[in-house]
């Protein structure tokens, strides 16, 4: 994350004149430190031009402004206004977006920067993603979800997830706003009003701050749409970034081509299973709700927070939530969700790995060297799970992939590929966390299978012996009318 709170920082530009612009403009104070919480000019009180005997100390206008050229002032004073006036939800998307791409225009710390996907590229893409597609028709029952492949920028992959990102955030936001509100006398909340408002502005514009520089530092990190196990694109649409799939396969010394096609087989398996799975996306995404639900807001630190909020200090609100502000509830529901969580997502990434390996294995000589690398890769973590665990406590790793991919590929040598994949059929046909622990005996356990027994149910509702039967008449008992 970014030192500078609230990404009001203009980022640096290089002089056009080396060294010299340089001393130039760090003599005119166009420099930026960390404690800056505007990235504007000393504030007073601060230190720097606007402490005690710095430049412009008689003259406080001087000292908050005296450094700054006017089209510097104006974009800052445009982005606070921005974030007082904000009255929209939880989380200021306008200023995570702006943020996001911000960050991406400013390359990684390799050095890469963004660039528009040319046409070759697209084309090799939209092939690997064909090519994989018939690889898979081999490795698995479900039929192709991918609709289409595109090859998108960084750029464009923020603009493209950025619904998704509020799916999973909002949910939490909610709780924190709620709890701004909450943390003041009910008697003194209607005095407070103003202040409130503004801690709510400023809550929208820190939640979206950081979320804004997280996304943007991801998508200089994924090669796809998938990689952090949630479907966080369009529906039906497999993507690869072209440029990062590159950096991906830098120092491996595998073929271009060939890590294209194996990162285009995992997001094709990945589309998959979320076309033809229609309850799976909101099984994951209800997880993390369920999770959030759970948190618990540290009310005497946010008390602590309101109490010495300081308008021309908005970072504390900052510093307070990565200082762990939120906490889990330690409740048997809370467990429960973050078990749910973690075991479905180690499904997901297990069954693709498993499925992948078995259509690379026998066609691409790199395939167990790549499958170890994004194992690795995804264990280890990165920016979307630093997010979640500095927002909520909630780490996005699938701890057991390789106890998920060990039991798909056991199921896939009992029952088959048509017997592995129809466990999807179902949520409660999945294994388990405590099935991972003895994957064994879950292979070998039978099976209820829901399809049949639908099919049974309707089949018996149908038959019209099985109606109930009209009653017989009594041939001793003449009819009255006949008599």
């Amino acid at each position: 994350m970014s030192d500078t709170p609230f990404g009001f920082g203009l980022p640096p530009e290089e002089p056009e004149d080396g060294d010299e612009g340089k001393k130039k403009d760090q003599q005119s104070g166009g420099g930026q430190g960390p404690a800056n919480p505007f990235g504007f000019g000393g504030l007073p009180g601060a230190g720097g031009f606007g402490g005690p005997g710095g430049p412009g100390g008689d003259n406080p206008l001087a000292a908050m402004f005296g450094s700054l050229n006017p089209t510097d002032l104006g974009a800052a004073f445009q982005q606070l206004g921005q974030m007082l006036s904000y009255e929209g939800g939880p989380v200021n998307w306008d200023m995570a977006k702006q943020i996001a791409r911000q960050t991406v225009s400013q390359g990684t710390a390799d050095g890469t920067k963004d660039a528009s996907v040319g046409p070759a590229e697209r084309t090799a893409v939209q092939e690997a993603v064909r090519l994989a597609d018939l690889w898979l028709d081999d490795a698995t029952s479900l039929p192709s979800g991918a609709g289409s492949a595109v090859a998108w920028s960084r750029a464009e992959w923020v603009e493209a997830t950025l619904p998704a990102w509020k799916e999973l955030v909002d949910p939490v936001a909610e709780r924190v706003g709620a709890a701004m509100g909450d943390v003041l006398p009910e008697e003194m909340q209607a005095m407070a009003g103003p202040l409130i408002g503004m801690m709510r502005s400023m809550g929208g514009a820190m939640f979206g701050t950081q979320i804004g520089q997280a996304v943007g530092v991801l998508a200089g990190e994924v090669v796809g749409s998938t990689d952090i196990g949630l479907p966080l694109g369009p529906a039906g649409k497999a993507a690869l970034l072209p440029v990062n799939v590159e950096a991906f396969g830098k120092d491996l010394g595998v073929g271009k081509d060939e890590v294209r096609l194996y990162l285009a087989l995992r997001e094709a398996a990945h589309q998959r299973l979320f076309a033809h799975v229609p309850w799976l996306r909101s099984h994951l995404f209800g997880a993390v709700d369920g999770y959030a639900r759970g948190i618990k807001v540290d009310t005497a630190k946010l008390e602590d927070v309101v109490g010495q909020f300081d308008p021309q200090n908005p970072e504390q609100l900052q510093d307070a939530l990565q200082q762990g502000m939120f906490q889990p509830e330690d409740t048997p529901e809370q467990k429960a969700a973050l078990a749910r969580l973690e075991t479905a997502l180690a499904l997901v990434e297990g069954w693709v790995d498993a499925v992948v390996h078995a259509a690379a294995k026998p066609r691409l000589s790199s395939a167990d060297a790549l499958r170890e690398t994004l194992r690795r890769r995804r264990a280890s973590g990165g920016p979307a799970e630093q997010t979640f665990a500095t927002l909520i406590g909630l780490e996005l790793r699938p701890r057991r992939l390789r106890d998920a991919s060990r039991l798909w590929a056991s199921l896939t040598d009992a029952r088959g590929v048509d017997g592995r994949d129809a466990l999807w059929a179902h949520p409660d046909m999945l294994p388990t966390a405590s099935d991972l622990d003895d994957p064994d005996g879950f292979v070998h356990r039978e099976q209820l299978d829901f399809s049949e027994l639908d099919k049974m149910l309707g089949e018996a509702a149908d038959k019209p012996d099985l109606k109930k039967p009209d009653p017989k008449p009594d041939p001793e008992k003449k009819d009255d009318d006949t008599e």
